[in-house]
């Protein structure tokens, strides 16, 4: 009889133990487990936060220049509303912007003329240099408060449209002294002088030049011989570089034809587009030496020439 008891308290001692010891293995392995997953957990949420996702500023850097998304913004929100300004041809556009695409780095791009084009060509020549010169001081200060990027400057022009024969045949009579070829243009006295730009664009030696203003459809207009000639000066007296090109807008009409021919010359015209005259003029070197700006000076008679203006709006 005092075995049984002494039997069954031994039977009972290992069952409690069992239960005891499985009790203790099943926490450890939840705490392990648990342990386990949230270190995952936290690993993946680590790697993830560190992986480099498109954010904001990443996808800024691998996107457009502002400027260039600016323009497009502003060409889309533009060309169904102004129908009235006559703005370039894709195929006038296409002539410019080959230029600056082959242009060496960093192309300095001279604009005369605040146009519906000029969001382009400070996009175009986003890594260059580019100043835009117009006759219209609110324009100017307009548009720079609204594209602070844009370097603009107004220019006063003493010229007028009706003035063109007496403006060519004085230029062509002073073209030994006043107006030669070659030149500082800022002490120049020649009368199709530009020499109030600011300074630092004279020092400048320009690789494209554009000429697509002031206006010169009507006779009191400034019209754009001053800039044509100037645009001559300024190829041939650069410092840097060989050759400009220079591109004339409405290349069709009296004034920019004639005044073309005698200051960047036909012989350095390489093609036309549309209304638009692409000339290559190269330096010129000061040595002295009496000549003219063009080689075959086959000048034309400014006194006789019936000027013809367009319909063209402001």
């Amino acid at each position: 009889m005092k075995n049984n008891p002494n039997t069954k308290l031994i039977l009972l001692q290992p069952s409690i133990n069992k239960s005891s010891t499985s009790s203790h293995c099943f926490f450890l392995l939840f705490f392990i487990t648990f342990f386990t997953l949230a270190f995952t957990l936290t690993l993946f949420t680590t790697t993830i936060s560190n992986f480099p996702t498109p954010s904001l500023s990443t996808a800024s850097a691998s996107s457009l220049p502002s400027s260039v998304t600016t323009a497009l913004l502003h060409y889309a929100s533009t060309v169904t509303i102004n129908t009235t300004t006559q703005h370039m041809s894709s195929s006038e556009l296409s002539a410019i912007a080959s230029t600056l695409h082959n242009c060496p780095s960093p192309c300095r791009f001279l604009v005369f003329g605040l146009t519906h084009e000029s969001l382009l060509w400070h996009s175009l020549n986003i890594h260059g240099h580019t100043i835009f010169l117009d006759e219209s001081e609110y324009l100017v200060s307009s548009f720079e408060r609204s594209h602070p990027e844009i370097e603009a400057y107004d220019i006063q022009y003493t010229t007028k449209v009706n003035q063109m024969s007496d403006l060519l045949s004085l230029a062509k009579s002073n073209i030994e002294n006043e107006c030669k070829p070659v030149q500082n243009l800022l002490f120049s006295d020649c009368k199709l002088a530009i020499n109030d730009m600011p300074n630092h664009i004279y020092d400048l030696s320009w690789d494209v030049i554009l000429i697509d203003g002031p206006r010169d459809y009507f006779p009191d207009a400034p019209g754009r011989m001053a800039p044509i000639f100037t645009a001559g000066v300024l190829a041939r007296s650069k410092k840097r570089g060989r050759k400009t090109h220079v591109f004339v807008h409405d290349f069709e009409r009296d004034v920019e034809s004639i005044f073309s021919d005698e200051f960047l010359c036909e012989e350095n015209l390489m093609e036309t587009v549309d209304s638009l005259g692409h000339f290559v003029v190269e330096k010129k070197a000061s040595d002295g030496k009496k000549s003219g700006f063009c080689k075959n000076s086959a000048s034309s008679s400014p006194l006789s020439v019936s000027l013809s203006f367009g319909e063209d709006d402001e």
